[in-house]
């Protein structure tokens, strides 16, 4: 959590990656972690093959957030991608690293730097302030940003606290690329299916806080999405927060109890997304509670938050690993740009999980309509978010 708008005014602090994260260790630069087990396809997408000629000598090291390393969300899909890049360029298995706090985000990146890493990811928007320094204090490196749009700086290309970003980091920092992902379109797939498989023509969506341009881009493509299927759909939407407090993205507990008097007010909702990280795991929790169907965020969370089986049809997807491996790819071969870059529908960069436990509850048709949809993205036909507003919330 794509083109952002600014809408995302923090460096550091909250969590705006949408992920559950859980306390992990912190091995050093120079060791290699455990990679973990392959993800599903449909987390991951296709990777790059490899080239059984190809060598390269890039040193490529990763910076993941607060975590583990195997966390099936962020952290292991953005390691997977960067793996599979340095699998198809013929580089070294890239090394990782787990901050145990924030405060750690700056030295590990400069760990890297003083072992003369080439390309160094850093995973998730709570670092983009440190890679945006990093950047600038070391131009002959690249840094890949996973979901850090956009990069704000002045117009001296240093970190601008302020958010005016009146800066051109694309010209400023020509070696830092944020990848970017189109919530919206990732949304409009799930809004197909919400619509589909629901009863009441009544679905709902809440996110972490309307200050949070990708969780309203994704909502508002949800609603498109369903009312493709259905135009006379009502969808009810709610935020928790107009702030960035930790209730709009690290409060389970209180995610749940947002849920739950939201269902009061919308008794005929029977599907609810979510779009608030680990508050959104709560709303989910709410979902399942409640007995209505459940739809999840940025990875497929049947893997990623597994007491919401029950209850979860699906999950709007950032491809995070194939996005990561490409950008690899391009650095290699002398083709990447600075600034954001781009990942939706024509680069295989959104989808959604599969149905997994939930399949029989969803039509037959479903399948070919959600292929349908992509294919128009892919030609540029299909409109998944407002001609205006889109990313702007509720004011």
């Amino acid at each position: 959590m794509h083109k952002r708008s600014l809408g995302l005014p923090l460096f550091g602090g909250l969590a705006l990656i949408v992920a559950a994260c859980s306390t992990g260790a912190s091995p050093t630069p120079s060791a290699s972690t455990e990679a973990p087990s392959q993800p599903a396809a449909s987390a991951s997408g296709a990777a790059p093959s490899a080239s059984t000629a190809a060598t390269s000598n890039l040193k490529i090291g990763v910076v993941t957030d607060i975590g583990t390393l195997d966390d099936k969300n962020f952290n292991e899909y953005s390691y997977k991608g960067a793996a599979d890049g340095a699998t198809a360029i013929g580089a070294a298995k890239p090394p990782a690293v787990v901050p145990k706090t924030a405060s750690e985000y700056a030295k590990d990146i400069q760990d890297f730097v003083d072992q003369k890493y080439d390309v160094i990811v850093t995973v998730g928007f709570n670092l983009a302030g440190d890679t945006t320094k990093a950047a600038k204090a070391n131009p002959n490196i690249w840094f890949i940003g996973v979901d850090q749009s956009p990069i704000c700086v002045d117009t001296k290309g240093n970190l601008d606290a302020t958010f005016a970003c009146k800066g051109d980091a694309k010209t400023l920092l020509p070696k830092y690329i944020s990848i970017a992902f189109k919530e919206d379109q990732a949304g409009y797939l799930a809004g197909i299916v919400a619509a589909s498989v629901s009863k009441n023509g009544e679905i709902g969506a809440i996110g972490g806080t309307t200050l949070c341009a990708p969780c309203v881009r994704y909502i508002q493509g949800y609603e498109l999405g369903a009312k493709s299927i259905n135009a006379s759909i009502t969808v009810d939407t709610a935020y928790v927060t107009r702030d960035f407090s930790a209730a709009a993205f690290q409060d389970q507990p209180g995610g749940k109890r947002f849920a739950e008097t939201y269902l009061t007010a919308h008794p005929q909702v029977d599907v609810l997304f979510q779009v608030a990280g680990l508050t959104g795991n709560g709303i989910l929790d709410a979902a399942c509670a409640a007995g209505i169907d459940g739809i999840g965020v940025d990875v497929d969370q049947y893997l990623s938050y597994p007491a919401a089986d029950k209850c979860l049809v699906t999950s709007a997807e950032k491809h995070l690993q194939v996005a990561v491996a490409a950008v690899i790819t391009t650095v290699n071969a002398g083709t990447a740009t600075g600034g954001d870059n781009a990942y939706d529908a024509t680069n295989d960069g959104i989808g959604i999980a599969p149905f997994h436990d939930m399949a029989s509850a969803v039509p037959a048709d479903v399948q070919g309509k959600v292929d349908a949809a992509l294919a128009a993205m892919k030609a540029g036909g299909l409109q998944t978010c407002p001609t205006t507003g889109c990313g702007v919330g509720p004011k």
